[in-house]
Formats: structure tokens, C-alpha cells, sequence
């Protein structure tokens, strides 16, 4: 029974209260000694198991909560533009991550990708091939953020949000059904409004008329004294309501409203400049130039095909057809107009164009990129500007509007470019792919 006991301590006495050992062995004492050893084998198997269950894997990874959320920190930071955990982005999904290859191998990978994968390692190479060749940036981590990192990883594989994000499915499902449904037409709205104002003047009808017939009952009556009388007697007054605390209230308060809107209002206005319309140097047309003569907007805004700005044409441009037009069609004597371009050729000086659409310098905005990539048409901006004789701002060009055209314009994806974002596009199924898939709301493509 020694032994017993001996096994006991040495099985159980990490694992469970002093209590439970001492019970375990009294109820050992009423055993027959030859059901003993199947016992102690028995209880050996079972601790074992309960052990291994009970012990986590020391893969080397923290487990500490406040490393968990540097990680988290650092992860969204840095890795979720092109990362998430459960679901493949621009990269691979990096849920369970940490059991596909070593630790050392993890650490070196997410410091510098790009030297893994030229060193011939084919898991790295296997996954630079899949994804498109896509190179991951270098990361100067320390082993303790890239440990943060893996953590949170981790955590998140462990602990996926799938009820979370069911029940914001469902939500956003009932949202999207409530607010389909409950769509109210202008003409609903005003029929509804004309409704109230009738009422409402019913009920002061009905009003007048309880006032009236209550004077007329109460002047009958015999026994009232001379404030009571006088109380009936009373006439309205329009100077003693225009007097009165409640008047006087409502005015200012109206007044003071309207002024508040009006300063939000113009706050809200500062350097937009919608409806803009300078007049130029020169009384050139687009309604004549871009409409009636349709020549392409290209040719005379050359930088708009390679350059950040459209640029504003020389004059030697506008010379390439006045060198023989000097006249306007139907008119025998040399245009004003026309003279200027000659005049600022000869005395070597450039037209002073004023400009009209003028984003502030803290935002970027490529014409290229709009043009080439994007098949931007230049209407889209500028307006209907084929019908325009002086040129205005057609748009409002605010934050707001840009951003909506990002929510909505529909991706050309007719380069290789973007083959493999249409593909992890259209594998997640989330319809049309358009500018803000790709980053077109974050901060940093238009300001940096």
C-alpha cells in the first residue's frame, strides 16, 4: 500500500488537492490487493492524458493578454492593408499561421519576406508564386513585436469571431430591410404635411368655438363679480402678445437659429468654389473648340496622358492652327482674340490664364492615373464642359464627393495588374469591384 500511496503523490499531487489524494487512498484500502495494480496502471494512463490536455504545447508564443493587444496594435498598423486572419485578402489568411512553419523561420519571414524567398526556401517561394508575386514589405521589428504579432494571430485563430460577425450579418440584413422598406416618396411626405396643417386648423376652429360659446354662457350668468366679468370682457391684444415673455422668446429663438445655420452653412462652403466662372485674358470657347469642332480635350491638355496636371496649353499650341486662322467665320477684319495669341507670341510672354479648378495643396490628385488607368472621362469632373463658352466648376470637388465617386465607380480591370485582385474579389463574392476594394477610402492615397 506504500507504493500505492507513493504513485499517488508522485501522479496526482501536481494535479489535484492534497483532500483528493488522502480520499483516493482510504477508498484504496478496501481494494483487494490484486485489483491494485490495474488500478495504479489505470490512474497512470489517466493523469497522463490529463496532463497532456491540461498542458499546452510550448510553441513559444505568449499567451499574456497585454502582449496579445501590442500585437493587435501592431498587426493593424502594419499587416491588415494587405492581411486578415480569417479570410485571404491580398495575401494568404494567417489563421493558424504559427503552426505552419517554425518559430525562427516566422520571426525571419515577417522581417525581411524578400530574403527568404532569394535564399531559394520553396514554402516562401511557393507562397510569392501564388500570390502574384506581391512583395512583402520589410518590417524593422524587434523578436518581441514579431512574438506580439504571432500572438494575436494566434488568439484569433483560436478565438474566431464567427457568432460576431453572424449576428452583425443578421443586423446589417434587418437594417438594409427596414430601410428598404421604409422608403418615403416627397409626395407621400408633402400630402402628410397638408394633412397635419388641416387638422391643426381644425382644432383651432373647434377652439374659437368652445371660447365663444363659453363668453356667451358665462355673460348670462347672474352672481359674477367685477374681475370675473372683466376676465370675460377681455379683448386679444396684438401689441400685449407681441409684448409678451413667450413672443419675444420665440423670435429670438427663430432668429438666432437661422443665424447659427447660416454660419455652419458658410463654414462648411470655405474653399469650395461650385459655380466658379472667371473671366480669361482671352475670350476662348469651348462650346466652339470641344464642341463644334470636337477637337479631343487631349490635344490641347497634353499632361493630362502622363502627368499629375492636365496642364494649361502654350500658346504655341494654339498656333499650330492660328498660324492660319486670324479670322472668326463671317467676319472679314482679323479677330481681337485671335490678335492676343499672336501678340504673346511675339512679345515671348505666356497668356495669363486664371485657373478654375484649384484642390488645395494637401490633396493628390493625378490626372494620369484618372485618365489612363481609371478611363475617367473628363466630364465626369469638369461637367458638360462641350457646351460651356466660359469655362466654370461644374462640381463641387469636396472630400464628400471624391469619396462617393470612390464608393461607386466600378474598377476597369483590363491589365494584368489586376488579375488577382479580381480573383480574391470575386472568391469572397462581394459584387462589383469597385476604387475603394483597393484602398480607395484610406487616408493616405490622397494625403500624404
Amino acid at each position: 500500500m506504500p507504493e500505492i500511496l507513493s504513485c499517488l503523490i508522485r501522479k496526482l499531487g501536481q494535479q489535484f488537492s492534497i483532500v483528493s489524494t488522502i480520499s483516493i487512498y482510504l477508498l484504496l484500502l478496501n481494494i483487494p490487493s490484486k485489483a491494485q495494480d490495474s488500478l495504479i496502471l489505470l490512474t497512470d494512463t489517466i493523469i497522463d492524458a490529463t496532463v497532456q490536455i491540461q498542458t499546452p504545447p510550448d510553441d513559444g508564443i505568449p499567451v499574456d493578454s497585454d502582449i496579445i493587444g501590442q500585437g493587435q496594435t501592431l498587426f493593424k498598423n502594419n499587416c491588415a492593408v494587405c492581411h486578415a486572419v480569417h479570410e485571404q485578402v491580398v495575401g494568404p489568411a494567417l489563421a493558424g499561421a504559427h503552426e505552419r512553419r517554425p518559430l525562427p523561420w516566422l520571426q525571419s519571414f515577417i522581417k525581411n519576406s524578400q530574403q527568404i524567398i532569394q535564399s531559394g526556401d520553396a514554402y516562401a517561394v511557393q507562397i510569392y508564386e501564388q500570390f502574384n508575386k506581391t512583395e512583402m514589405p520589410s518590417f524593422d521589428f524587434s523578436d518581441e513585436e514579431v512574438l506580439s504579432v504571432l500572438a494575436y494571430i494566434k488568439e484569433q485563430t483560436l478565438n474566431p469571431p464567427q457568432a460576431a460577425s453572424q449576428v452583425a450579418a443578421e443586423g446589417t440584413e434587418g437594417a438594409d430591410a427596414v430601410s428598404s422598406g421604409t422608403t418615403l416618396s416627397p409626395g407621400f411626405l408633402i400630402s402628410v404635411m397638408v394633412a397635419l396643417v388641416i387638422v391643426l386648423v381644425l382644432i383651432l376652429v373647434v377652439m374659437i368655438m368652445l371660447v365663444n360659446t363659453l363668453t356667451t354662457y358665462l355673460r348670462q350668468r347672474e352672481g359674477l363679480d367685477e374681475s370675473e366679468m372683466e376676465l370675460i370682457e377681455q379683448r386679444f391684444s396684438i401689441i400685449n402678445f407681441v409684448k409678451s415673455p413667450a413672443f419675444v422668446f420665440g423670435v429670438s429663438f427663430i432668429f438666432i437659429a437661422i443665424m447659427l445655420k447660416s454660419v455652419i452653412d458658410g463654414l462648411y462652403h470655405i474653399g469650395v468654389q461650385q459655380d466658379y466662372q472667371p473671366t480669361q485674358p482671352i475670350a476662348y470657347s469651348h462650346k466652339l473648340h470641344a464642341g463644334d469642332y470636337a477637337i479631343p480635350c487631349q490635344y490641347c491638355h497634353t499632361g493630362v496622358m502622363d502627368s499629375k496636371n492636365a496642364s494649361i496649353p502654350s500658346a504655341n499650341i494654339c498656333m499650330n492652327c492660328h498660324s492660319a486662322i486670324v479670322k472668326m467665320t463671317g467676319v472679314d477684319e482679323p479677330s481681337v482674340e485671335i490678335q492676343k495669341i499672336y501678340d504673346a507670341v511675339e512679345n515671348n510672354k505666356p497668356i495669363e490664364w486664371v485657373r478654375v479648378h484649384n484642390l488645395p495643396d494637401l490633396a493628390y490628385f493625378n490626372h494620369a492615373q484618372h485618365y489612363n488607368i481609371g478611363k475617367v472621362e473628363c466630364q465626369t469632373c469638369h461637367g458638360p464642359i462641350e457646351t460651356m463658352e466660359v469655362v466654370k466648376q461644374y462640381e463641387n470637388l469636396t472630400m464628400g464627393w471624391c469619396i462617393d465617386c470612390h464608393r461607386t465607380t466600378v474598377l476597369q480591370t483590363d491589365n494584368a495588374y489586376y488579375d488577382k485582385l479580381v480573383e480574391l474579389h470575386d472568391h469572397a463574392d462581394k459584387g462589383e469591384m469597385t476604387v475603394k476594394d483597393i484602398g480607395g477610402l484610406e487616408c493616405a492615397k490622397c494625403h500624404y
